[in-house]
């Protein structure tokens, strides 16, 4: 009986590492091919569309538009960077400041630690939520993009991935839903709208915005010029 049950446990543990070798397979070829290729679907997306099945609603759509960053208006990628991660052109995936302040102050969430890598890594890749799994493996996907991809390519891809609304994913789908127009012809104000809503897209919306939101939204534009508008993107090689 005992040698029965370490048979079962050995085969187990076989199978168990077949599965996790096969999942970093995935991810792996995932990081090679989206170098350079569209992103179809993230996993958040797929997430939120499964779920919504299973509440039983079938109206709900997660919907995306790639596009590629020439064809992204420049107050968009300025925008994300000055409301969410103004470090990302110099930065390794990390931002270890913005973690040693979490850390140090209980309850500070971890949204203001969490990088456009780190957010770009977890939405492609993985599932939403906190827990430390998921945090030591977005640590680990968040290496791997930086060394593969260039900051330009996250930038991309992030602003491709990023939830705005309820269903509604990357800043073409955003743009058209909310302002009636491609995402090359936003102004620098939807860009900061946009961007204002980043941090909880199912609570705020961009297209009835609360004072909350709209004072966000003056703190990016803010935000935006301090940096030096689009030479700041020029000068890092972000456009």
């Amino acid at each position: 009986m005992r040698q029965h049950k370490k048979s079962v446990l050995q085969h187990l543990k076989k199978w168990v590492l077949r599965l996790v070798i096969a999942v970093a397979g995935v991810w792996l070829t995932g990081i090679l091919l989206f170098a350079f290729l569209p992103v179809p679907f993230s996993a958040v997306m797929a997430e939120r569309q499964v779920s919504a099945w299973f509440s039983g609603d079938f109206h709900y759509v997660a919907h995306s538009d790639w596009v590629s960053m020439d064809r992204i208006a420049p107050w968009m990628p300025l925008a994300v960077i000055a409301s969410e991660d103004q470090k990302f052109p110099t930065h390794w995936g990390f931002d270890v400041q913005a973690i040693q302040s979490v850390l140090e102050n209980e309850g500070g969430g971890g949204r203001g630690a969490s990088t456009l890598s780190q957010q770009t890594a977890k939405n492609v890749f993985l599932w939403d939520g906190r827990s430390w799994v998921r945090k030591g493996l977005e640590a680990g996907l968040t290496v791997g993009i930086e060394t593969v991809w260039t900051k330009r390519r996250i930038l991309t891809v992030y602003l491709n991935v990023a939830e705005f609304g309820p269903g509604v994913f990357g800043v073409e789908a955003a743009s058209q839903r909310y302002f009636h127009k491609p995402a090359s012809r936003l102004t620098m104000a939807e860009a900061a709208l946009l961007a204002a809503v980043l941090p909880n897209p199912i609570r705020f919306r961009a297209d009835a915005p609360s004072a909350w939101v709209r004072q966000r939204q003056q703190w990016i534009l803010r935000q935006m010029r301090q940096l030096g508008g689009e030479g700041f993107l020029q000068a890092h090689k972000l456009r």
